[in-house]
């Protein structure tokens, strides 16, 4: 079964930039067929909504830590979605996810919401 793949996590300085990707593990999965939502997610805390991106690209939301400072991406010709994360700080450690799903503008961070989702990269900031 087709699943998602994030990459681009690690240990950056506060203040640093970093860029998340999510694509699909299958070549055949029809990946602009899905709205792409992230999420992040700590260690004995709820999972928390960061963003999200239409299926056309044209139209993102955000959670309300990270506006402002978070950009959600994607690109149709390599069938990849984006994070870009600028001014990070500590209070955004976390492991991030990406997840699709048909309907766009969902916002719920319950699991079962949506149809695929990644394993996760972590995301370390250090002050």
């Amino acid at each position: 079964q087709a699943q998602l793949l994030e990459s681009g996590g690690g240990l950056v300085q506060l203040g640093d930039s970093l860029r998340l990707s999510c694509t699909a593990s299958e070549r055949t999965f029809n990946f602009e067929a899905y709205a792409i939502n992230w999420f992040r997610q700590t260690p004995g805390k709820e999972r928390e909504f960061v963003g999200a991106i239409s299926q056309s690209g044209f139209t993102t939301f955000y959670g309300d830590s990270v506006k402002g400072r978070f950009t959600v991406l994607r690109d149709g010709v390599k069938h990849v979605a984006y994070l870009q994360m600028n001014y990070l700080n500590p209070d955004d450690t976390a492991t991030y996810y990406c997840a699709a799903s048909r309907l766009y503008g969902l916002g719920s961070t319950a699991h079962l919401t949506y149809d695929y989702w990644g394993q996760g990269t972590q995301v370390t900031v250090s002050s």
